[in-house]
């Protein structure tokens, strides 16, 4: 759980370039299966809203020069999928990670667990769906129902039932 310190960079381009070369060497490192990213929010500072999108549309395509599908999250999304509240505190996340995944270590900087947040919320909607399309899907061994409209409809369909 790291942050990549950039501001002794003035080169936006060059910070752009590290952000790229950083994610590369993660994806590399640890080979995930999926990226997840927090969607950009609108804040009052539009310059600074602009340098985020930038920063994550070069994780992005750090992901899919990897071969990796990238999952952008709403923070609202991530709030409520990680407190239940939508709405919570940055501090409230951080205490709900430390509880969920055990974190002992002393969190130094808030948008590490922010990408934590991400992180797990993104398991969570992915688990939600494998367990929707499991309960969705028909049960291979159970014997398709037969209806019936009556009991002597039942009986003469099934005439290993009477006794």
């Amino acid at each position: 759980m790291g942050v990549l310190q950039l501001s002794k960079y003035k080169d936006h381009a060059e910070r752009l370039h590290l952000i790229f070369k950083k994610m590369e060497s993660l994806i590399q490192h640890h080979q995930p299966v999926a990226v997840a990213i927090e969607a950009p929010f609108f804040g009052k500072n539009v310059q600074s809203m602009l340098k985020l999108g930038r920063a994550q549309g070069v994780a992005m395509a750090a992901a899919m020069m990897s071969g990796l599908h990238a999952t952008e999250y709403a923070p609202r999304k991530v709030k409520q999928s990680i407190t239940g509240r939508g709405n919570a505190t940055k501090e409230q996340v951080l205490k709900m990670l430390t509880h969920t995944l055990n974190i002992t270590e002393d969190v130094r900087f808030m948008d590490a667990t922010d990408a934590v947040a991400v992180a797990l919320c993104h398991h969570y909607q992915h688990r939600t769906a494998a367990l929707k399309a499991d309960s969705a899907a028909p049960a291979k061994t159970a014997k398709p129902k037969k209806t019936t409209n009556s009991w002597a409809s039942f009986l003469a369909a099934n005439p290993d039932r009477i006794k």
